[in-house]
């Protein structure tokens, strides 16, 4: 599903360069990405993304050749295969958690809302156990149920690939637990790969494979 060989990516005027010579996931596969702050993890997750682009080497992505599309056909095809689940979530406070959850139909013309994908919201809704609250506004929901709106957006389109960024960030350690597993759950019933970093060792349990990502870096990779 996910191969990315050679990367090299640096920001401008910045010390930390990423150099990667290999990483990969397997379709279905659930993959924990761990590693101190500051050793490249969500860089590794947005040049999978396509949201950056690596100076040298490849990212494919279910075939594609991700790294070397033109700016619009990444984003489409970002919106369209893969599923994001974001630190602090994303979420737009003036939409209801349903309005959330089918954004992504109402900002691309990549994809049609229509009664199947309203349909589709409602059900993961329901299924996440937060389909009573699809009304109501994320300022008026807790942390972990607008984990589970933010989760529902990304599986929405039914992607292939998930990315998750420190999803259980902003959670108390209570809920950390139970949203990491949700996560596995829902990505294994969607038939999707999922790759989710994090610094937290208490939340690996249940992935098919844990990755030390500074264990796979060049010397340019290392701070």
């Amino acid at each position: 599903m996910v191969s990315c060989q050679d990367l090299r990516f640096r920001y401008p005027g910045e010390s930390f360069a990423l150099r990667l010579p290999a990483f990969s996931a397997a379709c279905e596969e659930t993959v924990a990405i761990v590693g101190p702050s500051g050793c490249g993890k969500t860089t590794l997750l947005r040049l999978i993304a396509g949201i950056l682009v690596p100076h040298g080497g490849t990212v494919r992505v279910g075939g594609e050749t991700v790294s070397g599309m033109p700016v619009t056909e990444r984003q489409r095809f970002r919106i369209t295969r893969i599923g994001l689940v974001f630190q602090e979530f994303e979420l737009l406070d003036y939409l209801t958690a349903r309005e959330n959850v089918l954004l992504p139909y109402r900002i691309s013309d990549a994809l049609t809302l229509d009664a199947a994908a309203e349909a589709h919201a409602e059900e993961l809704l329901g299924e996440t156990g937060i389909g009573r609250l699809a009304n109501r506004r994320p300022g008026e929901l807790s942390q972990g149920e607008r984990q589970r709106v933010a989760l529902c957006r990304a599986l929405v389109t039914r992607p292939t690939l998930i990315l998750a960024d420190e999803p259980t960030g902003s959670l108390d350690p209570e809920n950390q637990a139970k949203s990491v597993a949700l996560l596995r759950e829902r990505a294994k019933a969607a038939g999707a790969t999922l790759i989710m970093v994090t610094h937290d060792p208490e939340v690996l349990d249940g992935f098919d494979r844990v990755v030390k990502l500074p264990d796979l870096l060049g010397k340019e990779g290392e701070s």
